[in-house]
Parts: structure tokens; C-alpha cells; sequence
């Protein structure tokens, strides 16, 4: 009996042991299931806080890019266009050619002429404009029409640049083929839209007689002081014409054939008649020139031949102009208040 008591005490202590045992175990179990949930908790934070940090830098980044480009001031793309007359006209003006005048004082008054080139800067020009002038031992009027010319192209809002071309060598002087060559090489430097064909002894009066081209060629020297203000003869077509690109090439230019004085322009006056086009003019008060006195040039003598030329137009003004403008170019200098062409010719042909 005693025995038995024995064993059965024995046995509870086990069952005790085992007991404590295995709460020991499921403590300790549950010990590190809280441990490390505590861990993979830290881990998600940290991973959410770095999440959240990208986040934020990303926005301030688009904050930045977006602020300047809020903050940056509108600026036009374009600019507007002129207006068809200029607010700058004077009307008639009574002119005046000092003696002592020099070309540092014209490139003075003009200091927005760079290399022969002007471009208004308050608004875009409505067309582009090549004033050409024949040229050979006139130093004074030139300086007389630089200066004058300058300011009243300004006036009227004009993106012009003016060709000055110099004919060299002892030949007779040619105007018509000088002003070709004017042409053919103002084309070369810029897009032009008008082309003013300028003698160089005639200034403008009015500033109110446009120099843009129309949709017809264009004589713009109604009148002139030593004509008393009238036109020379009908149909009179010389010292400054306007015609488009269009227009000029449409003739095929001047003729090449006219050597010494007179008639060239008549020649170009009968070329736009054929082609069903017609002269227009500006009003008799506002088309008037001022032609500076001079004794007519040695190797400008009068043509003899030029009638026997006129007659001829209808037969050679297809191969006789700018397709046929042959010359030796000697030099291009642009010059601050204008662009120099130098050119020679060789003799001129006899005429048949």
C-alpha cells in the first residue's frame, strides 16, 4: 500500500513538470512571435517613411519646375506688322544742301544704318526694299541724297537696304545695265520684296510718296523742279521707278544695250506695256523731286543710237536684260550708310 502511495506521488510530480514544461514552451513561443511581428512592424514603418520621403521630394521637384514657368513673363512671338502710313510723316518738305557736308556727319544723324541695312524696330515692315542707284564721279550728290534719303525712308517704316553701284573703267556709261547688276546681286543678299531704281540727282520732296512697291510698276517722279513740277512727256518712265521682284523679272530687266544717255528708261516703259501691265503714279503734289544742278558727264554723252534701239524692243527684250547681264564684278563693300558694287564692262557691241 505504502508502494502504491509512492508510485502515485511520483506520477503527479511528472504530470506537474510536464506542465510547467510546456507553459514554459508556449511563453517562450510566444515570447518571439511578438519579438519579431515588433521587427517586421519597424521594418514596414521604415519602408512607408521612405515611401512617403520619395513622395515628397518628388512633388517639391514638380513645385520647383512649375513655379518658374508660372512666374516667367509672356513674350510675344511675333511683332505687328506697320501700319500703311506711317504716324512719323512731314508732308512737303523744303530742302537744303549745305557745301561743307561730309559723310561723318550723315552717318551721325543715321546711327541705326548698319552696313547699308535699316530695320525699324517698333514694328515689322510691310515690305522689303532695294534701293538701287547707277553711280560713277558723283560724290556729292550721292552724300546729298545719303542724306536726305536715310531719314525718309525711316519715316515711313521701310526695311530697306541701299545698293550703291559703281561703274569703273573708261567705257560710256551704261545706267540700265548698272541697275541690272543691282538687281542681281541685291537677290543674293536678302529676300527683297521692291526694288527702287534711284538716279542719284534726284531727292524726294514729300515724304508722303511711298517708297513700296504696288501691284502695278510704279513711276514715282511726277514732277520736278527743273520741269517746273510737271511730267517731262507722257509716258515718261526714268529717274526712280518700283517694281516688284515679280514684275521686273516678268520684262527680263532693263536692256544691256543702251551706252551714254537716254532712252533706257522708254525702253523699260515699252517691256511693261507688252506684258498688259501699266504705269501707275502718285498725286502731281505729292510725287515731286529736287534734281541738284550738274553739267552732263564725260563718258555720258548722248546715245545716238537709241531709237533705232527702241524700235527694236519687241524683238530682243527676251534675250537682251537680265538673262544676258554680263559683267566683271570687282568687289561687294558694305559700307555703314551703304553697300558698294563695284562692277566693269567690257566695250560696248556696235549696233546693227
Amino acid at each position: 500500500m505504502a508502494s502504491n502511495s509512492y508510485v502515485f506521488h511520483l506520477f503527479y510530480k511528472f504530470k506537474v513538470l510536464v506542465l510547467v514544461s510546456l507553459c514554459l514552451m508556449v511563453l517562450w513561443t510566444t515570447f518571439n512571435y511578438l519579438v519579431d511581428s515588433g521587427e517586421q512592424f519597424s521594418k514596414a514603418k521604415s519602408i512607408v517613411e521612405s515611401f512617403r520621403k520619395v513622395i515628397s521630394l518628388q512633388d517639391s521637384q514638380k513645385e520647383e519646375k512649375i513655379k518658374p514657368s508660372v512666374k516667367a513673363p509672356t513674350v510675344k512671338s511675333f511683332q505687328s506688322h506697320c501700319p500703311a502710313v506711317s504716324p512719323y510723316l512731314r508732308g512737303a518738305s523744303k530742302l537744303t544742301f549745305k557745301a561743307s557736308l561730309t559723310l561723318e556727319e550723315v552717318q551721325k544723324e543715321n546711327p541705326q544704318v548698319v552696313k547699308g541695312r535699316y530695320h525699324p524696330t517698333e514694328c515689322s515692315a510691310l515690305q522689303h526694299v532695294a534701293i538701287l542707284i547707277p553711280y560713277r564721279n558723283r560724290e556729292k550728290h550721292l552724300l546729298y541724297l545719303l542724306e536726305h534719303l536715310h531719314p525718309f525712308l525711316q519715316r515711313q517704316q521701310l526695311d530697306y537696304g541701299i545698293y550703291v553701284i559703281h561703274q569703273a573703267g573708261s567705257t560710256k556709261f551704261n545706267r540700265a545695265k548698272l541697275l541690272n547688276v543691282g538687281y542681281l546681286e541685291a537677290v543674293k543678299e536678302a529676300n527683297w520684296d521692291c526694288f527702287i531704281f534711284h538716279d542719284v540727282d534726284l531727292v524726294p520732296e514729300n515724304d508722303f510718296n511711298s517708297y513700296m512697291c504696288d501691284n502695278q510698276p510704279k513711276h514715282l517722279v511726277v514732277g520736278r523742279n527743273s520741269t517746273g513740277y510737271r511730267l517731262r512727256y507722257k509716258g515718261y518712265f526714268g529717274g526712280v521707278t518700283a517694281l516688284t521682284r515679280d514684275q521686273f523679272s516678268k520684262v527680263n530687266g532693263f536692256s544691256n544695250s543702251y551706252w551714254g544717255w537716254g532712252a533706257e528708261d522708254d525702253d523699260l516703259r515699252i517691256r511693261v506695256q507688252m506684258q498688259n501691265m501699266k504705269v501707275v503714279r502718285p498725286s502731281a503734289n505729292v510725287g515731286r523731286y529736287t534734281m541738284i544742278f550738274h553739267k552732263r558727264d564725260h563718258g555720258n554723252e548722248v546715245n545716238e543710237d537709241r531709237m533705232k534701239l527702241l524700235r527694236q524692243v519687241s524683238k530682243t527684250w527676251k534675250k537682251d536684260g537680265l538673262n544676258s547681264c554680263s559683267y566683271k564684278l570687282l568687289s561687294v563693300e558694305h559700307n555703314p550708310l551703304y553697300i558698294n558694287i563695284t562692277v566693269d564692262f567690257s566695250m560696248q557691241p556696235k549696233i546693227s
